[in-house]
Formats: structure tokens, C-alpha cells, sequence
């Protein structure tokens, strides 16, 4: 037997006028393409609709839609002043030492230089140590090869927002 019970956020999340349900959107990912075919598909029926329209979406998404999506996004080290999603989402770097934040630095500069864009990473959850290594690794990859390992984690960064938007009960 299949529920047709809508949690309350979800409910909420699609009762919204349509510029809210923008800004709401806009805030999970910069891209306004991924933003506007998510508002175009509601009402979602489950959370898990929805995080379904986001993938699909997500990989549609041309090399510009990309490059919108990640200038939305702070460099790991540096959450924007003000925004407590940043700041959440990189806590793993907020305690780190004073050495491994600046190399952390040196290794966002390196990999901007290389690739065009900050280094995207679902930070969620990650040590900075992780982190650093993980952007260690990646400054090898090829750009085609780390187009796709962006496009990866922020499908993972997207979901995550998304779950906070639509599972909170009030």
C-alpha cells in the first residue's frame, strides 16, 4: 500500500508562490536553469521526486549552467560571510590549523588557476584533511574528468540542501 501522505516541508515547499519557490531553489544551487526546471515540475509528490528532478536536471546542465551553479559557491576555507549553509557545510575546515588552512588556500589558488573555478566538493561531513587531500588528488585529473567530478559533488551539495528545504517540519 503506497502513502499519498506529503510530509509538511514538501507540502510547504510546493504550496510556495512560484518567485519563493525561485529564491528557495536559488539558494540550494546558483544555476537558474536547474532552478526553473525544479519550479516548473511542482508539485512533487515525494521528497525522493524531487531529488529525482534535481539529478535529471543536474545532467542536463551545459558547461555554463555549471560554471553559474559553482560561482555560487565559496572556496572550502573561505564560507561567505553571512551564510550559514557555507558555513555548516565546511565546519570541517572552521577548526582546522592555522598551516593547513593556508595550504588549503595555496591549493584552492592552484586549482582555480588550472581549472577556472573554486574547488566543489560536498564538504558535509569531511575533515579538512580530507578535503586538502581530496583537492591534491583532483589537481591531476584532466578538465573533462573533473567537469564530471564537479557535476558529481554538486548533485551530492544539491541534495543535501534540498533535504534541509523540503524534510524540516516547520
Amino acid at each position: 500500500m503506497t502513502s499519498t501522505f506529503t510530509p509538511p516541508g514538501l507540502a510547504r515547499f510546493n504550496d510556495l508562490e512560484e518567485r519563493a519557490a525561485v529564491a528557495a531553489l536559488h539558494e540550494a544551487c546558483a544555476s537558474m536553469t536547474w532552478v526553473r526546471r525544479l519550479t516548473a515540475a511542482r508539485p512533487y509528490a515525494t521528497a525522493d521526486a524531487l531529488y529525482a528532478a534535481s539529478d535529471a536536471a543536474l545532467a542536463e546542465l551545459t558547461a555554463a549552467d555549471l560554471a553559474e551553479a559553482m560561482a555560487g559557491h565559496p572556496p572550502i576555507g573561505r564560507p561567505r560571510p553571512g551564510d550559514p549553509a557555507s558555513a555548516r557545510e565546511q565546519r570541517g575546515m572552521a577548526g582546522a590549523p592555522e598551516e593547513l588552512k593556508a595550504e588549503m588556500l595555496e591549493l584552492n589558488l592552484a586549482y582555480q588557476k588550472k581549472f577556472g573555478h573554486v574547488f566543489l566538493i560536498c564538504a558535509t561531513g569531511l575533515t579538512g584533511e580530507r578535503m586538502r587531500d581530496a583537492v591534491k588528488e583532483r589537481l591531476g585529473n584532466a578538465p573533462e574528468r573533473e567537469r564530471e567530478i564537479v557535476r558529481t559533488e554538486l548533485g551530492k551539495i544539491n541534495r543535501i540542501r534540498l533535504a534541509r528545504l523540503v524534510e524540516e517540519d516547520a
